[in-house]
């Protein structure tokens, strides 16, 4: 099924419609030897001294085997297994293909929606998505993942919504949705101050550090709404659907958890 609507900024209630359609759920949206010692000579005769000898070296130690590299694909296949709490404040590092910005996570404005968060970042979810829906002066969103089997595995993973603490300010980070308690992968930043979106149940869980919203600006919006790709296709043919009907979309090349933001609890 094919969920798009477009945008009227001006009216509230088609900008209701915006998020919920665009925002859609799309998650919905698719591996020594150690040295002899040194010889002693005899001495030549009893007189003579014998000749000092060097201590033995010690053996070298054996070489460790290189670590496997780590499949975060198939703990992503396994979404129910994914549920750590976050800290209490975390930072995410983005490296995408207009460059590298971080982003500051307070679980206090919403537990439910950090600890998703939380989860996804730890394991590469985000990793190779694009930023496949940009609306200039409204939002950047991303959040579908690049392999289709991870994106069914995470399509009925809803969870409940948080209240709103904060509001929808510019560089806010948070959930998209299809509606009530429907919030899975997508997440979308805001471009601009949107505080209608507050009433709407869109509750912000981080927000962009620092000039860091220089970049997130950069993102190719030529699509925007009206010509942007079909979620459901994205979901699932994955990244040659994108590469093939839009090849000027931005990506994340990797998304992870900043160096110190460990698990509070499992």
């Amino acid at each position: 099924m094919q969920e798009r609507l477009s945008i009227v900024i001006a009216s509230a209630f088609i900008a209701a419609t915006l998020i919920l359609g665009g925002c859609k759920k799309q998650e919905q949206p698719a591996e020594p030897v150690a040295s002899a010692p040194p010889k002693v000579e005899t001495p030549a005769t009893p007189s003579a001294p014998a000749a000092p000898t060097e201590p033995t070296p010690a053996p070298a130690a054996a070489a460790k085997p290189a670590a496997p590299p780590h499949n975060y694909i198939k703990e992503l296949l396994a979404p129910a297994k994914l549920k750590e709490h976050a800290p209490e404040t975390y930072k995410v590092k983005f490296e995408t293909t207009r460059g590298d910005f971080t982003a500051t996570v307070t679980r206090a404005w919403a537990p439910i929606g950090a600890d998703r968060f939380y989860n996804l970042v730890k394991h590469h979810y985000y990793d190779n998505a694009a930023f496949f829906r940009v609306v200039p002066g409204f939002v950047v969103q991303f959040g579908i993942s690049a392999n289709p089997a991870v994106s069914a595995a995470w399509k009925h993973t809803d969870i409940k919504d948080d209240p709103v603490t904060q509001t929808n300010k510019r560089g806010a980070i948070v959930f998209a949705t299809a509606g009530p308690n429907t919030r899975t992968t997508q997440v979308f930043i805001n471009l601009k101050d949107n505080g209608r979106l507050d009433g709407m149940g869109f509750a912000p869980f981080g927000v962009v550090d620092g000039n860091g919203m220089n970049v997130v600006e950069m993102m190719y919006e030529g699509y925007g709404d009206s010509a942007g790709p079909d979620q459901d296709q994205v979901e699932k043919q994955g990244d040659p659907y994108l590469k093939k009907g839009w090849p000027k979309l931005d990506y994340i090349k990797s998304a992870s958890l900043a160096e110190g933001a460990a698990s509070s609890k499992p």
